[in-house]
This record gives structure tokens, sequence and C-alpha cells, in this order.
């Protein structure tokens, strides 16, 4: 595929986080805030996604937390970030849409806590923000890719309308597989 054809701005790297096989033929790439509805509502269908179609469909998920709307959302994504630190960033990433209306910085603890991370390192990282640029970063690339809500999706660097439903996303996901198959 033509890079000049894309949407999205950033190429998917070894850094990123996700879900499903690296040589999978679709990727999903997901911006997304840990505080937004939207994105709580479309996680369980992308996991399924990634799960239904095991070996052909991977997850990527970018932060980018929208912090005037969700002021917690900045710090639920640096919380995962610890969590990737310690090889756990899908299952920080499930707890915390699980408990999306607690994302106070003594309930993310807590979930380090649940998740069994080593509290002194996870705190020492929280407290410093040394995952702050990292995901600075991800949300600047969103924004070059022209993300202005979330979740922003998009399927092997093309856009992908969700704004009216994720029925969209899951037709296109199947379409394409289909493509492909021939």
């Amino acid at each position: 595929m033509n890079s000049a054809h894309l949407d999205l701005a950033v190429p998917v790297d070894l850094v990123d986080h996700a879900r499903g096989a690296a040589a999978a033929r679709l990727t999903i790439v997901e911006y997304g805030d840990f505080e937004c509805p939207r994105c709580k509502q479309s996680a369980p269908v992308l996991k399924s996604l990634v799960e239904r179609f095991a070996g052909r469909v991977r997850l990527v998920y970018r932060h980018f937390p929208l912090e005037t709307m969700h002021p917690h959302a900045l710090l639920a994504a640096e919380a995962a970030e610890c969590a990737a630190g310690q090889d756990k960033f899908w299952a920080m990433h499930d707890l915390l849409f699980d408990n999306q209306t607690h994302l106070e910085a003594r309930h993310l603890r807590m979930y380090a806590e649940r998740l069994e991370l080593d509290l002194t390192r996870y705190e020492a990282e929280f407290d410093d923000h040394i995952y702050l640029q990292r995901i600075r970063e991800q949300f600047a690339g969103g924004q070059r890719s022209r993300v202005r809500a979330t979740p922003g999706l998009f399927l092997n660097g093309k856009v992908v309308d969700v704004s009216f439903d994720l029925r969209g996303l899951v037709d296109a996901v199947e379409r394409e597989l289909e493509a492909t198959a021939r």
C-alpha cells in the first residue's frame, strides 16, 4: 500500500502496545482516552475482533487523552504506561475501562496493586511522570493523523468513521479480510 494514501501519520512500530499477531493482515490502530465513554464501549468490540479473527487482526492502542473534557485521562494513561513497563499494559487497559468512573490517583494505585505490579517502581515512575513524553508524542501523532475525537480508529492506515456506531468498523474488517483472502 502506498503510504501517500494513508491517513495514519505515524506508522505502527515495535514500541506500540499491540494485541494479536504481529504478522496479521489487518491492523487496527486506536487513539483512545481511558475516560471517554465511547472508548469504553469500543474496547470489548475491538478485543472481540482480535479474538474472532485470531492471527488475522491486530489491535494497536495509542494514547489520546482529551484533558479538557476528561480530567483523569492523562493520569490513567500514565498508569497504563507504568503497567506496560512491567508487561501488564493490556491488563491495566482493561481495568481502567472496567472502572472508568474511578480514575483518580488513589484508584490507579489500587489497580496497580491488584495487578501485582512492583509498587515501589510503579509509584516512582508515576510520581516522576516518566512516561508523560511518550503519551504527548502519541497525542501529537494522533493530531497529525487528524484525530479530533476518541476513539480515533484506523484500519491498515485508513481512517474508519465510527461516528454513529462500531458496526462500520466490524463490516470494514470483514470486507477487508474477505478481499485479502482471494
